[in-house]
């Protein structure tokens, strides 16, 4: 019989520092409510000096665990942008303070993709049989890569970390995931980048130039790729779902910008109301975005049993996939 991933719990953890817009506004020529109407954000969160990815990775894997009932997985997995130390990955930390030294752990980079890229990689240990359960985590500290002067990346991004746990299950239960559709075009990367730091830069014998440890992004190219990206990966998993647009409970996307998930519904025939969406709250916290997105929808009863849910994500690389499941039933007493 084959295996197919089950999600079984989910959790999430933000740091306790909210950034409202107008904190920000002040010093890049702006107000709170020009970055509301551009991007649908109203405030983000902000770790504090002192922490760390894997301290938010922690705090979700912790939440997920607990909501799936469950203190060991066989693998975790760690999506992340922004790893506490280039070397080594972050993913054995998180398993070590969970309590699951001896774990197979080791962290995943596709950017804001990175969560999806995860599942994926989950899916595939469970259906092989490497592994029965494993634990999947977003966690990202996007805060350490921003420049506080650049008002087109320093006002989208936030921190926080989301978490799901899977087990090895039946594909036609309730939580199964797939169909998946992952894929990525290397020509674009220098559309969400960051220049300096890493072998590319170290070995071309030149210093960095002013700003380069900073995240950059080409905003216009990187809104059309996102909508063109994330559209065409969700109709292929449709498609081999079985299910039409109108079929779709929910729609959770990549918290990238209100204007793109809103683009990407309109584009599918998704109905806009059927969008989950957190980003005025949070922010894009890119791999953490929707594992953050679902646990706010589940813990708010916006997701619901047997919802057939969509998720659909684009990042740098660049990157994209997608996958569907229908909701399953979660304790709500653990989550």
């Amino acid at each position: 019989m084959s295996r197919a991933a089950v999600l079984t719990g989910v959790g999430s953890c933000l740091p306790p520092r909210a950034v409202p817009n107008d904190e920000l506004a002040a010093g890049l020529d702006s107000s709170g409510e020009w970055i509301r109407s551009r991007t649908g954000i109203e405030q983000r969160y902000f770790a504090e000096q002192g922490t760390a990815t894997s301290d938010l990775a922690v705090g979700a894997g912790e939440r997920a665990l607990k909501s799936a009932g469950v203190s060991t997985v066989d693998t975790v997995l760690v999506a992340t942008t922004t790893p506490d130390r280039p070397c080594p990955a972050t993913a054995p930390v998180v398993a070590a303070r969970l309590g699951m030294r001896g774990t197979a752990a080791y962290d995943v980079s596709a950017v804001c993709t990175g969560f999806v890229y995860g599942l994926a990689t989950a899916a595939g240990l469970i259906a092989a049989g490497v592994a029965d359960r494993v634990l999947v985590i977003g966690a990202e500290t996007f805060s350490t890569l921003l420049d506080p002067e650049d008002r087109s990346t320093a006002v989208i991004f936030g921190d926080g970390a989301g978490a799901v746990v899977l087990r090895s299950g039946d594909p036609a239960e309730p939580g199964a995931l797939g169909p998946f559709d992952l894929g990525s075009d290397g020509d674009g990367e220098d559309l969400i980048t960051v220049p300096a730091g890493g072998s590319r830069q170290r070995l071309s014998g030149l210093a960095p130039a002013a700003g380069e440890q900073y995240f950059a992004m080409s905003g216009k190219e990187v809104f059309r790729h996102a909508v063109l990206r994330m559209t065409g990966s969700a109709r292929t998993v449709l498609d081999r779902a079985g299910w039409r647009a109108r079929d779709v409970d929910h729609l959770v996307s990549h918290q990238a910008n209100l204007r793109i998930t809103n683009h990407v519904a309109d584009d599918l025939g998704i109905p806009r109301a059927r969008c989950v969406s957190n980003i005025a709250e949070v922010g894009n916290t890119a791999a953490a975005s929707i594992p953050l997105a679902l646990d706010q929808a589940h813990t708010e009863g916006v997701l619901r049993p047997g919802g057939r849910t969509l998720l659909t994500a684009f990042g740098g690389g660049l990157t994209w996939g997608s996958a569907v499941l229908t909701w399953p039933d979660l304790d709500p007493a653990r989550a």
